[in-house]
């Protein structure tokens, strides 16, 4: 069958790609396991219940919760009842929240948990449209999940003709949910998105690897972001069965016990997982330690599609014999592929874990495009390290004079939410949607972004800065956690550096450098002394005019809950630059007076 709207997947997996754990979340320690059947059903039983609470196509609805079956059960009854989906992060403050709820007019919505319902409660009172709130888990005082679905069971006989007739008179170009950016600045824009943007999305997709009905993922990225939920229709399309992780601490654990084939990961992620592996393989001594650092630096040389002579696959096979196999049996023992995107990877990470057959497909793609522009091809062997992939089939895209990428074609958002002039900035007359990033096709075909357009800045002598590239070769160092690169209008390159706590506070304990607390311990000078070697060492690997001249070390760590970071952990910078403004003024104000 042909697949036009987003809830076709349920009767075509059901036809093509049936299996006992379609979708699976965890309750205590057990997990809950449905298979398409039930997926299908529940999603109907839901579908039902709305319909019974007077839904309309069009209607918004929102959910408010983590990773869990719940949330693709509305997400596919929503769809099937013609009501826009509008999912939201858990973790946005209630200001976002009603704005956001208001904006959109959201008449119900779907929380996860007693501590979400009664963060939102308060703000539901103020939003005008908002009729009821349902929760997943079972909350005092508040209607769960299965009521709606035991009402949907009651009027099941006498809704379904309805339904049905609902659902064939659902057109492609509908929209069928609405994205709130969470951007790095200003207000949260909604976001359109037809059936046909995310369907041709990821059908298309779907076809970059081969992994199917044998195989298991874990999806803990949050599904209200269009990465992770795009990427799931991708799964339930190829017949993989998805297993909800809610939270991160469950991760780890989720990994041991589900043993994935595949998932997708944002490079702080990557970057954490690299980190642990490292700190680990510090610890070992003798002939382990050089042998774990010999294949570590065998991977960062590999690439694919790199012939290598013999000598060079008896080292990789030795490798993989002795470290990369304990690498994969720590990720569960069956990881092919990990998916990454939604910023620059470093590309000694990519090598490294590619090398140990923990194979990286970057991609890149913005909201506004359902998400994907470019991803790695796994199939046709189109992958190359330090690039985004070629761009996929169905769309297009070319570089403006200034670097620009525009980008047209069928995942093209609708426009946005009551903002037609906003559209218009970055939609043309002739339909090329302006992503704000800059970059170049490399060899004609592979996708590679430097910067955020708005984000390169301009030295005072002229030259011109981009930051991302710079703050990535600086988090290349075991000890930088995180780094904003400043200077704009200024003679020189500076950074605000966060550094890696915990690798910091082993360093010190084993060098016998005492301290209070972390912002007693930026102010050693033994620890100064390491960060400047570190950062004398990545100059080397700049140009001379992107040098960082100066640096500052920051006691706080930078996260999307204390505001630094957006909620895909990208830099706030606008945010940073206000909270450390005084740290900046102390870099700057003395070459402003040469």
């Amino acid at each position: 069958m042909e697949l036009t709207r987003t809830f076709d997947l349920l009767p075509y997996c059901l036809e093509n790609l049936s299996r006992e754990d379609a979708i699976a979340g965890k309750q205590g320690s057990k997990w809950i396991k449905y298979s398409t059947e039930q997926f299908a059903r529940n999603t109907e039983l839901v579908a039902f219940g709305l319909l019974s609470l007077g839904i309309q196509k069009g209607d918004r609805v929102s959910t408010v919760s983590g990773n869990r079956p719940e949330w693709s059960f509305v997400d596919m009854a929503l769809a099937m009842t013609g009501a826009v989906h509008v999912p939201v992060y858990p973790t946005i403050s209630e200001e976002e929240y009603s704005y956001i709820f208001n904006h959109a007019e959201i008449r119900f919505l779907f929380v996860s948990d007693e501590k979400l319902y009664n963060k939102l409660s308060p703000v539901v009172v103020e939003v005008v449209s908002m009729e009821k709130i349902f929760t997943f888990n079972d909350v005092p005082g508040a209607e769960n999940l299965s009521v709606l679905m035991k009402l949907g069971e009651k009027y099941e006989s006498e809704l379904r003709s309805k339904l049905t007739e609902i659902k064939d008179s659902i057109r492609e170009e509908e929209m069928v949910t609405m994205i709130y950016t969470s951007g790095t600045t200003g207000i949260p824009k909604g976001v359109m998105l037809s059936h046909r943007n995310l369907v041709s999305n990821f059908t298309t997709c779907s076809h970059h690897f081969a992994l199917g009905l044998g195989h298991r993922s874990i999806s803990f990225l949050p599904l209200c972001h269009i990465f992770e939920r795009t990427v799931n229709y991708v799964f339930m399309y190829r017949g993989i069965g998805i297993y909800y992780v809610e939270s991160l601490p469950q991760i780890v654990q989720s990994i041991k016990e589900v043993k994935p084939h595949i998932f997708t990961a944002v490079p702080r992620l990557m970057e954490s997982v690299y980190d642990g592996i490292m700190a680990k393989g510090k610890l070992l001594t003798g002939i382990k330690y050089k042998l774990f650092f010999w294949a570590v630096d065998l991977g960062k040389d590999f690439d694919f599609n790199k012939k290598v002579s013999l000598l060079r696959k008896i080292k990789m096979a030795i490798a993989d014999k002795l470290i990369y196999s304990k690498w994969r049996e720590g990720l569960g023992g069956n990881i092919q592929l990990i998916v990454s995107g939604g910023a620059l990877l470093q590309s000694r990470i990519a090598r490294v874990f590619s090398a140990a057959k923990l194979s990286v497909l970057e991609g890149y793609g913005l909201t506004e495009t359902s998400p994907v522009i470019a991803v790695s091809n796994a199939v046709t062997g189109e992958i190359k390290i330090g690039t985004n992939g070629p761009v996929i089939k169905g769309v297009q895209v070319k570089i403006a004079e200034d670097g620009e990428i525009l980008a047209k074609g069928p995942n093209l958002m609708m426009g946005y939410y009551k903002e037609p002039e906003l559209t218009n900035e970055v939609i043309d007359a002739e339909g090329w949607f302006h992503t704000g990033d800059v970059g170049m096709l490399d060899e004609g075909k592979y996708l590679k972004i430097t910067d955020r357009k708005k984000e390169i800045f301009k030295l005072s002598g002229g030259k011109y800065i981009a930051p991302q590239l710079i703050e990535n070769k600086l988090k290349e160092s075991v000890l930088i956690e995180q780094a904003c690169v400043i200077g704009s209008h200024e003679k020189f390159a500076s950074a605000l550096i966060a550094p890696n706590f915990v690798y910091l506070h082993e360093c010190c304990n084993e060098h016998q450098i005492l301290f209070t607390d972390n912002a007693d311990l930026i102010t050693q000078s033994e620890v100064l002394s390491m960060f400047q070697a570190e950062v004398k060492e990545i100059n080397k690997t700049l140009g001379q005019h992107e040098e960082i001249k100066r640096f500052r070390l920051v006691s706080d760590t930078w996260s999307a809950q204390s505001g630094e970071l957006s909620q895909t952990l990208k830099l706030k910078r606008k945010v940073i630059e206000v909270k450390y403004c005084d740290l900046i003024e102390e870099i700057f104000a003395s070459s402003r007076e040469d």
